[in-house]
């Protein structure tokens, strides 16, 4: 089978389009037929092993782990002997950690969901990592709750089309922070108010709000803390600088924080799946690229211009 794998770190041409073997499904776990997955910054992390603290747990020297991809969506075409949730021919999708950039993928079943009926493969596999990092962001770290003022920085990039969406699904006045061209689309999706930042800084306007998730890590632990009323929460699910991260650390006390890393949660993906099947969530899709083009999807993506999520489709003969 073909897959894209990476011995080393480095830019996108480090990534091969290489053949191996087909994997078989332990005991507690389904063999996937993949149809599509979706790239996400960890992917791009992982292959430049960037910043170099990451090293410590993608590998010093060289990748411990030389696959790529944590979406996927797909069909079960084996399992394993344990293996109660699911049956060959079962639709599914959900975040794996690594292997989804290839034609088929092992992985506990108990990181599956299945994938809704009215959802293509294209779409469920934009969801999982995005999503997950979105609701686990607003509901854990930043405990949002009905009524609230939400203020999504980064509003129509991966996490945060869905962060807009999940925050419009529990009841807050959702304003989305982005770009002049991605007003129209943050709009499309939920936010009641967009700011373009091009034009204005949200830190500095005078308007406060009881939750900001910053998907983005650009924001000073100042400016945060200016634009948050009293009792006010800004959850941070990335950063851009190391500098960012210790300033956040050092200064941001209880009102500003970096979340966790977002977990593959089961619970939390049903969640997920019953937004999608109710329309509460629909998946952004900013472009699809075939696996062999997957080098190419990571560029993309690396450009940080992305509106929504970046889709690898996997074509079977």
């Amino acid at each position: 089978m073909k897959a894209i794998l990476f011995t080393e770190y480095g830019s996108a041409d480090v990534l091969q389009f290489t053949d191996v073997e087909k994997p078989a499904p332990g005991d507690n776990e389904v063999l996937i037929k993949v149809y599509a997955a979706s790239a996400n910054p960890l992917d791009w992390h992982s292959m430049r092993g960037a910043p170099f603290i990451a090293r410590l747990e993608f590998g010093l020297q060289k990748p411990r782990d030389p696959r790529l991809g944590a979406d996927v969506a797909g069909c079960i075409e084996a399992v394993g002997k344990n293996v109660t949730q699911f049956q060959i021919g079962d639709e599914v999708f959900g975040d794996i950690f690594k292997g989804s950039f290839a034609e088929y993928a092992c992985t506990s079943e108990k990181l599956l969901a299945a994938k809704p009926a009215n959802t293509s493969f294209e779409a469920a596999a934009a969801v999982p990592v995005a999503a997950l990092t979105a609701l686990q962001g607003l509901r854990d770290k930043a405990q949002i709750r009905s009524g609230q003022k939400v203020l999504i920085n980064g509003a129509s990039g991966g996490v945060g089309t869905f962060a807009v969406q999940i925050a419009k699904s529990y009841g807050t006045e959702v304003t989305g922070v982005c770009s002049t061209r991605n007003l129209e689309l943050v709009r499309s999706i939920g936010a009641q108010h967009v700011i373009d930042y091009t034009k204005e800084d949200f830190t500095n306007n005078g308007q406060r709000y009881d939750l900001i998730f910053d998907t983005i890590g650009n924001l000073s632990v100042s400016g945060c803390q200016r634009a948050l009323s009293p009792n006010g929460i800004c959850a941070i699910a990335g950063f851009t600088t190391m500098f960012h991260l210790f300033q956040v650390m050092l200064f941001g006390g209880k009102k500003v924080g970096m979340m966790e890393t977002a977990k593959a949660d089961k619970k939390d993906l049903l969640f997920i799946k019953e937004l999608l099947e109710t329309g509460k969530v629909v998946p952004v899709i900013d472009r699809t690229y075939k696996l062999n083009e997957t080098a190419e999807a990571i560029r993309y993506l690396e450009t940080s211009r992305a509106r929504g999520k970046v889709v690898i489709t996997v074509e079977h003969k």
